[in-house]
């Protein structure tokens, strides 16, 4: 039998949302309707004939709500199968009447912790027995109908359910209590014990909208999952939750590419106007300038080549005029925290630019773990918030650094943290003069890097490169004196690394015949 009446539910709800509009519409189909505390003081105020679960169990509610549902006429009525003859008999002899819909939406746990509630009423938001009725519920899904969230009473109002319904609704439902175990165990091991990394770490992640139209590749299949959970940082906003305003759904590479570029661009939301230009993950032009159109055009002239067809994320509310500029070039996806009238505007004739905006940007020194796939298992780590002031950093070499050159140097070392390794980035007069990312050593980095930045001078006819007297960082020493060699001959004049190799002396007597000023992070940024 695949299609049940439905005779008995019973509601019990924290979000009431719909709720009454519900049960009016199963009463008017003869469902007999118990419910519990507030639930049912809600629906006999819309006017609705109701049975408190007291009535049903012969128990009161008792020691502030926390014993209610627990009982044999509850999860008897919920668990027995329907046509096993000893179920049925134990169901006559205890009295015990069937339910055949539960509807529970369960304690605000996670909205608790966010708001900052105190230790004693966050636990006293773990909810019991409504987890324990949804899985009952769940578990006999071939007689009883399982709703948890309000999206889903449609489903139901009509009084009678299908199988493949039931079915549906138990897979919710279990996804549901495990999200939400999730949620306070995650909540114990984090929060509450200040455990780094537990034993078991209780990860739950949601997909965010339909699938994606494919992975990396064509032939692969992708969706998207937001994290859920209390305590993990694991679901900090970001390119999942902007709105999108514009253009087609993202792709998988989307998605990956505009992330590498919102967590860049974050790293300056302090800073005067910025703009970050990504592609394949990898920053190929960033700047910041007086103004936001000054900004994205000194990125932009860094890499035009690469630029086509790439990421573009900036750190203000998007004007008119630097929307014209951005739209002069195909782009993928832009990031804003924001934008005009007039910006939207000019992307809106551009129906396949994708426009995000964020409203606050990420704080890129915020807690929390990342954590990446391997066979058999997760990597996770902390996040890489590591962060260098100027007071920070050790001079090394015989030169000290100008005001100019210390500028050039922490700017190139923000940009470099976000360049896969290995890395190294020439910066001038606060803009990337050239990119070296993901090569297998740091000398061919140092090389790609000057090679690029003297193609952008070309292009442009500046007559020079911007490495000519340019800052240059690398995410990690240089194990020997090539690489700083290879960046003495594009030109630049100051050095950012974070040192710790055994040839330092060597690399530092390098630059000190060069005349370099070189600065130690004692931090390196690999990035893979």
């Amino acid at each position: 039998m695949t299609s049940i009446p439905i005779r008995r539910a019973l509601l019990s709800v924290s979000d009431k949302t719909g709720v009454v509009d519900l049960a009016r519409a199963l009463s008017e189909k003869g469902v007999e309707l118990v419910s519990t505390g507030g639930t049912a003081r809600a629906l006999r105020d819309a006017g609705l004939a109701v049975q408190d679960i007291s009535d049903l169990t012969g128990f009161p509610e008792m020691m502030d709500g926390r014993v209610k549902t627990l009982h044999p006429k509850v999860h008897g009525g919920l668990l027995a199968v329907r046509d096993d003859a000893a179920h049925a008999a134990s169901m006559q002899e205890h009295g015990i009447g069937a339910i055949d819909l539960v509807v529970v939406n369960l304690y605000p746990f996670v909205q608790t912790v966010a708001k900052g509630a105190d230790r004693d009423e966050i636990v006293e938001n773990i909810d019991i027995g409504g987890p324990s009725m949804v899985r009952s519920a769940a578990k006999n899904h071939a007689y009883v109908a399982i709703v948890t969230d309000p999206a889903d009473y449609p489903l139901v109002e009509s009084g009678e359910t299908t199988l493949a319904t039931r079915k549906r609704l138990a897979a919710k439902a279990f996804a549901r209590t495990a999200e939400y175990d999730s949620a306070i165990a995650s909540w114990f091991g984090f929060a509450d014990q200040g455990e780094r990394f537990p034993e078991t770490l209780p990860l739950t992640l949601k997909r965010a909208g339909p699938e994606l139209r494919y992975g990396e590749n064509p032939h692969q299949t992708a969706a998207f999952y937001a994290a859920t959970g209390a305590g993990t940082n694991l679901g900090a906003r970001g390119v999942g939750q902007a709105r999108q305003v514009q253009g087609k759904a993202l792709s998988y590479n989307n998605y990956n590419d505009a992330d590498a570029a919102l967590e860049l661009v974050a790293e300056f939301r302090d800073a005067q106007p910025s703009c970050v230009i990504v592609k394949h993950a990898n920053p190929c032009g960033v700047a910041t300038a007086a103004t936001l159109g000054e900004a994205y055009a000194e990125a932009f002239a860094c890499d035009t080549v690469s630029a086509f067809g790439g990421i573009i994320a900036v750190n203000r509310p998007l004007d008119g005029e630097t929307a014209k500029a951005i739209t002069g070039i195909f782009t993928e996806v832009v990031i804003a925290p924001d934008a005009d009238e007039e910006a939207l505007a000019l992307f809106a004739a551009r129906k396949n630019l994708r426009l995000l905006l964020t409203g606050e940007l990420p704080d890129p020194g915020r807690a929390g773990l990342s954590a990446k796939s391997i066979a058999g298992g997760w990597l996770v780590q902390s996040r890489d918030a590591g962060r260098i002031t100027a007071a920070e950093l050790k001079v090394v070499t015989e030169r000290q650094p100008t005001e100019q050159e210390l500028a050039d140097c922490l700017f190139a070392w923000t940009v470099a943290k976000h360049v896969k390794s290995n890395a190294i980035v020439y910066a001038k007069d606060g803009a990337t003069a050239g990119v070296g990312a993901g090569q297998m050593n740091r000398l061919e980095s140092a090389r790609i890097a000057a090679w690029k930045a003297k193609d952008a001078a070309d292009k442009a006819g500046w007559g020079a490169p911007r490495t000519i007297g340019s800052a240059v960082a690398s995410d990690a020493f240089f194990p020997f004196a090539d690489g700083l060699l290879a960046a003495v001959e594009a030109g630049a004049t100051a050095v950012i690394q974070p040192g710790g190799s055994i040839r330092d002396d060597e690399v530092i007597a390098a630059a000190n015949e060069a005349g370099l000023a070189m600065v130690f992070t004692g931090m390196r940024h690999f990035r893979h």
